[in-house]
């Protein structure tokens, strides 16, 4: 007995030598699921057969001098033929050009792992691919998979795209040392001196394009000449379901981070994100056109924005008539980003329903950003927003705005305020007039923010019911409304050093009830504009309302009323 047992034991160790040890994937809390105000479908979890394998199997080598995409890629082709399984990234320094998922791939990074993505531009062939929400043509992107079925990235490692190789950055966004260090590496300069590139090739492509990132360029000729210019994201899943990203952290991406895009059932958590704050377009997760998905326990700490939801631009966005919908986002710390959570701009496909709760901002230049414009069409409702912390927003703690045209929310040397003013000429509505609607607020915490929040739809199609109770907003500047219709302020204090806490601005049917503020020489509310109507206030709120609430002249007294 003694024998066979020992027999046995060996059997497993060999075994064990060649295949590892298959990696547990952790369920889902119930947590997760519960109180959600709208019902939503259990994610599928990913699973995999117990095969596992090192690429050190496959000949690489590690110490990020001698590229291993070829082992990397026979690894994941030999385990995917097999059936599936685990294929391992050991502790090390491994570098790389993309890497592609297969069906039933797992692709694990152990504890002291760093996969380095080659700054060798000709690793990364150009592909047909949607970006900023428009069909367009990218370099591969360093991780892609498309129309994968249970994949899996997991593990302790770090995942680095080498993106400083890539982004063109701004004069204004380093210190003077920097600058000259960066420029002193190579690369060439924009004719102003304030924009520094890679390469001519970046440098063309970036003077070929009207808006964005996108050129102005179909040609496959005309494409290779910019090519440097058409900066990948870092992760790209196009078309895949079952998709679970769980462990390492993703830095240093060329574009975007992290960008599923159609696929579904997917799972994002304990992950760790960063980009440089300079990096152009540096954002941190882009969930775009996806369906039941959740994200939770991560940390962001990006050059644009953090955690953003998207459906396509204008007429692709709507050609493609895919929204964003069912997904769960918790527990989630935000440091340095242009938005914590953030929806559009490109949503023309819509985005409908959302939970999000127990997130944390921390420094981001606006907590909650949900931006559109005309053109784009497309529908945003029934989102739920609860117990979120804000601190040292330097902008809007809450961001409402219509006439986004692609300023940062500080503004750069070369954007103005104008590039995005209010136009109070209403056009007709159609399908490219974008619609946010049934948005509900609650139990919200902000400090130090530059405004309390800012509401702007449009004069022809109003921002329309959303709630903001619970709340408690210090800032310089109070609450701006401007073309809504529908919104609730309910047991909201605002703590406003420089303005009139509330200001109303052609808007209809407001409700404010248990209204607290800071007292300051500004009057509390005020209601402006032509088309203001059915102000709806709580008299308990004012003790002194004649002049604690302030009318625009051209406005009938009736406009406000005091309720009991």
């Amino acid at each position: 007995m003694k024998n066979k047992f020992q027999k046995y034991v060996y059997v497993l160790m060999f075994l064990s030598f060649f295949t590892g040890s298959a990696q547990e994937i952790t369920p889902v809390p119930a947590s997760i699921y519960e109180n959600i105000e709208i019902e939503m479908p259990k994610v599928s979890l990913v699973s995999f057969p117990s095969l596992v394998v090192s690429i050190k199997d496959y000949g690489a080598v590690e110490g990020g001098f001698e590229k291993n995409t070829k082992a990397i890629e026979k690894a994941i082709y030999e385990v995917s033929k097999k059936g599936g399984g685990t294929v391992k990234i050991p502790r090390g320094i491994w570098l790389t050009g993309p890497i592609t998922l297969r069906s039933n791939i797992n692709l694990h990074l152990e504890d002291g792992a760093l996969l380095l993505f080659s700054k060798d531009f000709n690793d990364y062939p150009l592909v047909d691919t949607s970006f900023e929400g428009l069909n367009t043509t990218r370099c591969t992107s360093p991780i892609n998979a498309l129309s994968a079925v249970n994949i899996a990235i997991t593990g302790k490692g770090v995942i680095d795209g080498n993106g400083d190789a890539w982004r063109p950055v701004k004069k204004g966004k380093m210190t003077a040392s920097q600058w000259s260090k960066l420029v002193a590496s190579g690369g060439v300069l924009s004719e102003d001196g304030k924009i520094w590139f890679p390469s001519e090739s970046s440098k063309k492509g970036f003077e070929s394009r009207d808006y964005f990132n996108v050129p102005n360029i179909s040609s496959k000729k005309g494409l290779e000449a910019v090519k440097d210019f058409l900066r990948p994201v870092m992760v790209s899943l196009v078309k895949c379901d079952k998709v679970l990203l769980d462990g390492p952290t993703f830095q240093n991406s060329p574009a975007w981070n992290i960008h599923p895009l159609m696929s579904s059932n997917i799972i994002i958590r304990n992950l760790n994100i960063r980009n440089p704050w300079y990096s152009q377009n540096g954002d941190g997760l882009d969930l775009e056109s996806c369906h039941n998905v959740l994200i939770y326990n991560n940390t962001f700490d990006v050059g644009d924005d953090a955690i953003c939801f998207k459906s396509g631009k204008d007429k692709d966005g709507r050609n493609r008539g895919i929204s964003t919908e069912n997904v769960i986002v918790k527990n989630n710390t935000v440091y340095h980003a242009h938005g914590g959570f953030v929806i559009g701009s490109e949503m023309s496909g819509g985005v409908k329903n959302v939970h999000v709760s127990n997130c944390n901002f921390i420094g981001t230049d606006v907590g909650l950003r949900f931006k559109s414009t005309r053109g784009r069409g497309g529908v945003v409702e029934n989102i739920y927003i609860s117990n979120i912390n804000m601190i040292n927003i330097p902008t809007d703690a809450i961001r409402f705005n219509m006439f986004y045209s692609g300023n940062s929310p500080i503004l750069e040397e070369n954007q103005s305020a104008e590039d995005e003013a209010r136009d109070e000429n209403k056009v007709a509505v159609t399908e490219e007039t974008p619609a946010f609607r049934n948005i509900y607020m609650k139990n919200i915490i902000a400090t130090n923010s530059g405004k309390a929040a800012f509401f702007m739809g449009l004069p022809e199609k109003s921002l329309e019911n959303v709630s903001l109770e619970n709340a408690i907003l210090e800032a310089e500047e109070g609450i701006t409304v401007i073309d809504t219709r529908g919104l609730k302020l309910k047991n909201v204090k605002v703590i406003s050093k420089k303005t009139e806490a509330l200001t109303i601005y052609n808007s209809q049917d407001i409700t404010v009830d248990a209204f607290t503020f800071s007292e300051n020489e500004k009057a509390v509310v005020k209601v402006l504009g032509t088309q203001s109507a059915n102000i709806n206030l709580k008299k308990s709120d004012f003790k002194n309302s004649e002049k604690q609430v302030v009318i625009a002249k051209l406005l009938a007294k009736e406009t406000v009323s005091f309720q009991e």
